[in-house]
Parts: structure tokens; C-alpha cells; sequence
């Protein structure tokens, strides 16, 4: 059962990944989710961190697109000004917005990876679609009001999933 949430890695934070570590293992784009993941949800404008973190995939040539379950307004207000693509309304956990970040991008399934904080939306997608996921930590602790339900949710179906797979421990590379 555990299986549908299992992540491929377990990483504590988005920009530990390094385009090293992602050509590695064959990965030509990344697939990120939009609050907790990449930015602090109440922090639109991101850190100094994430600038560096998009500097370095931009200077690889390893695309970052923002897929999101978020409305466009809200995903614009933090995407355009970064100039990252993004799919808004992706629908996690179906695989609609996946499957529409794969097509703008031209990439098969085996060819990204999907990073999220959340494994009742982001990993299950990312499974479902046959796409390699990364879980993060959550940037901050708060939450919006949506997914606080989700976050209660999860925490049983996390302890049994690292308890099933003792291999899946939280690092700072996919290597």
C-alpha cells in the first residue's frame, strides 16, 4: 500500500540539488511544486537560496518548471518573475499537470523528476505518471489552511512508509 507514496529519494530541501547529481542520474528537467517546496508559501518573493539554486540549473541547461495545484494568478505572481514555466491547476494528485509539463517540455517521464513536500499530492502524481519524485521538508512549519488536512493525513502513511523502506532516509543528495 505504501508503495503509491514511496518517493525515489528523500532530500531535506529543494536547492541541495545539484545538476551533477541530476545529469547523473539522466535527469534532464525538473518538476517542482510551488509552496513549502520551492518558496515559503508566505514568502512569494523566495530567498537569496533559491536565486542561487535557479542560477545554477539555468547555468546547466536543466529546465525548472513549476507545477502546482495553485490558481495561475497565484503561480504567475511567483513564476514570472523568476521566468520559470509553470502548469497551474495541475490537479496532484492526477497526473493532468504532469503530463502537461512533460508535453510543454518536449521530456518523456524517465527524463524528470518531480520534487514536492507533500506525499498525498506530489509523490502520488509523480508515481502514477512513472516520473522519479523527491520529497522534501516542508520549507516552514505553517501552512495554508488547504493543506493542513493533507498534512494530518500523511503523517501516519509516512511513518509506515519509512518504517516498510528503512533504505529511504532524508539527505542532502541523491547520490
Amino acid at each position: 500500500m505504501t508503495d503509491l507514496f514511496r518517493p525515489t529519494w528523500l532530500l531535506d530541501a529543494i536547492y541541495y540539488l545539484e545538476p551533477a547529481q541530476l545529469k547523473a542520474q539522466h535527469i534532464k528537467a525538473v518538476l517542482t511544486d510551488l509552496d513549502n517546496t520551492l518558496i515559503a508559501w508566505n514568502n512569494p518573493d523566495g530567498t537569496d537560496q533559491l536565486h542561487d539554486w535557479l542560477t545554477k540549473m539555468q547555468a546547466a541547461h536543466i529546465p525548472v518548471m513549476v507545477v502546482s495545484n495553485n490558481s495561475v494568478a497565484r503561480v504567475g505572481r511567483v513564476a514570472e518573475p523568476l521566468a520559470l514555466p509553470f502548469v497551474a491547476r495541475a490537479y496532484k494528485p492526477t497526473t493532468i499537470g504532469l503530463k502537461r509539463a512533460l508535453k510543454r517540455l518536449d521530456l518523456s517521464a524517465t527524463e524528470v523528476v518531480m520534487v514536492g513536500d507533500q506525499l498525498l499530492t506530489d509523490i502520488v502524481a509523480a508515481n502514477r505518471a512513472g516520473i522519479r519524485s523527491i520529497l522534501v521538508k516542508p520549507l516552514i512549519e505553517t501552512d495554508q489552511w488547504n493543506t493542513r488536512a493533507n498534512r494530518f493525513i500523511e503523517k501516519g502513511i509516512k511513518k509506515r512508509m519509512l518504517k516498510q523502506h528503512s533504505e529511504l532516509t532524508w539527505r542532502k543528495t541523491i547520490d
